[in-house]
This record gives structure tokens, C-alpha cells and sequence, in this order.
């Protein structure tokens, strides 16, 4: 009877202290679970069913409970009945995750946004696409290798879209996604960011030198040091900690606070400038935020980005979420449809030149697509390369814009070509090694 109540004690023990110790990762759990429902049923116009049951089938994410009350536009979760976690949405800006400081969404101010649809076939307009048969392409190879793709119920892969020489030669959408579906990007939005970069160095000549925390946050020592270059490259020198599997700086950010933009900003400096390449959320935020105090005021900081890029090039599904405190959340929260997606990768394949619109200089392409430093060839300036043969069959001169779970637009100058995936499913760079191979060689 002893043995039995010490092995009771320690067992209870046991639980306590695990308890203790994971307690406040059910704040995490249940934060993205209340966060990712209402953005995609309010935004992206999804099942609150499928994706309960599909979106959220990950590790501890599957332990939510989340669901969406479409009368007051909002959804809460929360792991059994502890951490209760609420979202809210607004019409332009999409959902954000409430916390104790902000109890609701109530910004009154929204992006100003001309969505006019013209009557041009896909690249440059919204009417439908080309219907021209190109020679050199075998479309039933490809057709082969994009459907195979989709039968993957390992891959997830949602989306599969080819453009070659501003033609979709291949098209391929998984259970419940159409052309018309809105899709999260992650981190491709961090290349989204980037471009508001490229567009502010090109029509406000702004350099790539200004140093912000001198400039406008009166810092001195180390930080007065760290340059827009260093940021845009994530070479600046500050700690940053991007792990989504535990309490790291990085869900701290996006799922506990309010002003996305400071995460980053008040981190300590660990090394000068350019002596390491550290991969960071963090750093797309700040620069977000550094981009809201080029502006006078907040209506021209939130119409920026879609007066001089988004509704520019006619992606009019996309939307890029804020925070609590109004600032774009650059890391990880634009949504588009797929063919949207390739539009941005189209304007880069065109070097900034959309139908005769220059959006940014020639040169800014040659900058992104620059390796960095430390970064072994992956990394230029919020893009991600292939400079060194991370995909050892592909052209090198491929590089792209990356989200979790295997996010992707592809742009591959060599080939004339811009391929997009979405889906569920994190890939290997062998996987991507292979199916973009596959894809090239449909080209003859």
C-alpha cells in the first residue's frame, strides 16, 4: 500500500510540475488556434469546420478548441477550457489576436484601396487568362507532374500554379481551394516588406545606409550602428530567437504582443553588424514599423503599400494584417490567392517593370539576389536564394519568396518562369529539388 501512495505522490508530483512548466504554452496554443480560424473564415472565407479539423490537425495546436461566431466577427480558443484566447476582425484589416492590453479591435482608420478591374487577360488584369498553346511545352507532362503533386496527402500541397512567359501553362487547386481563395503566405509576406524597401529607395530615395536607431530612436552605442541593409539582409547583430515549438522571442511576438514592431527593437546587441546571419521575424517587423515613421500619419502609412505595389499590379486579393497598434505585421500575415502570389513573382521576373510601370529601379533585383553574408548562399535581402545549389538541379539563378509550411513563389529568370505552391505541409529541399526539376523539364 505504501509503494502504491508514493508512486500516487509521484506520479501527482510529476503532473504538477509539467503542468507548471507547460502552462503557459496553452497561451500559444490557443492564440494561434483563435488567430488562424478567424483569419481564415472572415478573410479568406473558410469553413470554420475544415479548418478546425484539417488546419489544426498539428501538434499541440491540436489540443484547441476554437470556434467563430460570424455575427460579431470573431473567434476564441482556447485548451481545455484554460487560456481562453480571442480574435476580432475588421473589414481592411484584417484579424488580431487581443490581448489584456487590447480587449477588442477598434481601429477607425482603414487602408484606402482602388480595386478598378480592367479588362486585360492574367498577368495584368483580372479577366481571365490566355488561352494560347505554346509549342515547346509537353502539357500533358505537366499536367502529370502538378496533379501527381496534389495527390500527395503527405505534401499537403494546396496550390500549384505555373506561369511561363506571362502565360499560366498549369493549374492545380486541392479540396476546397479555387483560384479565388485567399492564402496565407507566412514569411513570403517578409519579401512583400522588402519590396516596400525597394519602392521607397526608387521614388523617395531613401539609402540603404540610413541608420534608424540613431535617426529615430536617438540610440547610441552598438544599435546607432545597424543600418537598413543590415536589417533587410538580417545581418544586424541583435539576439533574436526564431523557435516555434517553445517560448521564444518570436511567439512572444506574434501571439502575446501588442506592438509587433518593438520585439525586435529591444533586444540586446550580440555582435557587430555583419559578423552573423541570424534569420528573424522580429527584424520584418521593425522594419514595418520603421516604414510607419516615414509618414506623417497613419493613413498614409497603411495606404502605401497597396497604392504603390499591391493594387498597382492589380493583386487586389491580397491583405496584409496588422497588430494592435496598427503597424503591417510584415513577418507573416499577407493573404492573397495563388495567382496573386504570382503576380509578385512575375514583377520580379520583369525587374520591377509592370506593363510599362516601373514599381522599383532595375537594380534593386541585382540587391535582393545578392548572397549575404554567413547565409551560405541561401539568404540576399528577404529573399531566399539558390546561389550555391541549396537545389542542386536547379538553375542557380532561381531564388523565392518562403512561408511555413512550404509557402512558396519561385522565380527563375533562366527560364522565363515563376512557379507557386501553397500548402500544409512543411517540404525538404529535396522535395522542392525534385518537383520544381520536374516542372522545368515539361520546357522543352
Amino acid at each position: 500500500m505504501k509503494k502504491i501512495k508514493w508512486a500516487f505522490a509521484l506520479l501527482l508530483v510529476g503532473l504538477l510540475i509539467f503542468g507548471y512548466i507547460n502552462y503557459p504554452k496553452l497561451n500559444l496554443i490557443s492564440g494561434y488556434a483563435s488567430k488562424n480560424l478567424a483569419s481564415n473564415v472572415f478573410l479568406a472565407k473558410r469553413n470554420a469546420y475544415f479548418v478546425n479539423t484539417v488546419d489544426h490537425d498539428m501538434p499541440l495546436i491540436n489540443l484547441a478548441t476554437a470556434e467563430a461566431d460570424s455575427e460579431i466577427k470573431s473567434a476564441k480558443a482556447s485548451v481545455y477550457g484554460l487560456m481562453e484566447r480571442i480574435s476580432v476582425y475588421k473589414e481592411g484589416l484584417g484579424a488580431v489576436l487581443t490581448n489584456t492590453e487590447h480587449q477588442k479591435h477598434n481601429f477607425s482608420i482603414v487602408p484606402e484601396r482602388n480595386q478598378k478591374r480592367d479588362t486585360l487577360p492574367f498577368p495584368y488584369g483580372n479577366q481571365g487568362v490566355k488561352d494560347t498553346v505554346m509549342a515547346n511545352v509537353d502539357y500533358d507532362a505537366l499536367e502529370y507532374v502538378l496533379s501527381r503533386a496534389l495527390q500527395d496527402s503527405v505534401q499537403k500541397t494546396r496550390s500549384l500554379l505555373v506561369v511561363y512567359k506571362d502565360q499560366i501553362i498549369g493549374e492545380k487547386y486541392g479540396d476546397r481551394f479555387t483560384k479565388d481563395t485567399k492564402i496565407l503566405g507566412w514569411s513570403m509576406t517578409k519579401s512583400i516588406l522588402g519590396t516596400l524597401y525597394g519602392i521607397l529607395e526608387y521614388e523617395n530615395g531613401i539609402s540603404l545606409e540610413y541608420r534608424p536607431f540613431e535617426s529615430l530612436y536617438n540610440t547610441d552605442g552598438p544599435k546607432s550602428e545597424i543600418t537598413l541593409n543590415h536589417l533587410l539582409r538580417m545581418q544586424s547583430g541583435l539576439a533574436w530567437d526564431e523557435d516555434y515549438f517553445k517560448i521564444s522571442d518570436v511567439t512572444k511576438m506574434l501571439f502575446l504582443d501588442s506592438d509587433m514592431s518593438q520585439a525586435q527593437s529591444d533586444n540586446d546587441v550580440i555582435a557587430p553588424p555583419t559578423e552573423v546571419w541570424n534569420y528573424s521575424s522580429g527584424t520584418s517587423n521593425l522594419l514595418s514599423g520603421i516604414l510607419r515613421k516615414q509618414f506623417p500619419t497613419h493613413q498614409e502609412y497603411l495606404n502605401f503599400p497597396y497604392a504603390k505595389l499591391i493594387d498597382r499590379i492589380g493583386m487586389h486579393s491580397m491583405l496584409i494584417e496588422t497588430d494592435l497598434e496598427g503597424n503591417f505585421v510584415g513577418s507573416s500575415y499577407g493573404w492573397a490567392t495563388t495567382r496573386d502570389w504570382a503576380k509578385f513573382g512575375l514583377l520580379y521576373l520583369h525587374r520591377g517593370d509592370w506593363n510599362g510601370d516601373r514599381i522599383f529601379a532595375d537594380s534593386w533585383v541585382d540587391y535582393i539576389t545578392k548572397p549575404t553574408e554567413h547565409s551560405n548562399g541561401t539568404y540576399g535581402a528577404h529573399f531566399w536564394l539558390n546561389a550555391e545549389g541549396k537545389y542542386p538541379d536547379l538553375p542557380r539563378d532561381l531564388y523565392s519568396a518562403n512561408g511555413f509550411q512550404g509557402q512558396r513563389v519561385f522565380i527563375v529568370p533562366s527560364k522565363d518562369m515563376v512557379i507557386v505552391r501553397t500548402g500544409l505541409e512543411e517540404q525538404s529541399d529535396e522535395h522542392f529539388n525534385t518537383l520544381i526539376g520536374d516542372i522545368l523539364k515539361t520546357i522543352k
